[in-house]
Formats: structure tokens, C-alpha cells, sequence
């Protein structure tokens, strides 16, 4: 995938590929999570960096931050989603809030680099 891809655009293909495989379910595990995340990721062509759960009690969350695309033309999203159940969020890790967001892009270089040092 070399050009990037319209984030509006972007969200909105994984929001739907997430609708086929992500319900909103009672409570959501950390491996529930982590297979939805990375099969969402690889519908449309990503593959997952990362997943965290933060938070504490009633604000828990499942976070994870994937990856699209090649050198340049990568981009960064994050998911997320409440321990205790209810709709998964999808954003461009560029007009995310969330503090993950920001780590996304250095963790990613700092696996290419681990990559290419093996």
C-alpha cells in the first residue's frame, strides 16, 4: 500500500470490517480483544503493534495500536474498547487523544530496528 489512505476513509473500513467481527458484548477478555484487533487490522491490510489494558475498575480499557502501510506511507490506528463491554472505537492515531497514540509511531520504528539488527 504506498499512497496513504483518506483517514476518514481508513476509519470507516475498519469501523465496518469491526461491525462483522467485533459485537458489543457483556464483558470483553483480553484475548477476545486482542483476536478482534488483529483480524479487524487484517481485513483491511494491517497488522497489530500493540495491546494494553488501562485504566482502573468501571474505566478499564482495551488499547491497541496498529499499523497499515510501509515506511512513509504508514499510518497508525488505535482501537479501544471498555473492559466491561460496549462499542469499539476506531481513530487515526493522528486525531487520537489518547496518550497511546503517540507511542504507536516510536514503537513501530523501534521494532524496525530491532528487525533489521537480527
Amino acid at each position: 500500500m504506498e499512497a496513504q489512505l483518506d483517514e476518514k476513509v481508513l476509519e470507516e473500513t475498519l469501523a465496518e470490517s469491526l461491525a462483522e467481527i467485533a459485537p458489543e458484548a457483556n464483558s470483553v477478555s483480553d484475548e477476545e480483544f486482542a483476536q478482534i484487533a488483529s483480524e479487524a487490522l487484517e481485513a483491511v491490510g494491517g497488522r497489530l503493534l500493540f495491546k494494553v489494558r488501562t485504566g482502573s475498575d468501571e474505566a478499564e480499557e482495551h488499547v491497541a495500536a496498529g499499523c497499515i502501510g510501509d515506511g512513509g506511507s504508514r499510518q497508525f490506528l488505535l482501537l479501544s474498547q471498555p473492559v466491561s463491554g460496549g462499542p469499539l472505537k476506531v481513530e487515526t492515531a493522528s486525531k487520537s487523544g489518547n496518550p497511546l497514540a503517540g507511542i504507536a509511531a516510536s514503537y513501530a520504528a523501534l521494532m524496525d530496528a530491532l528487525n533489521a539488527a537480527a
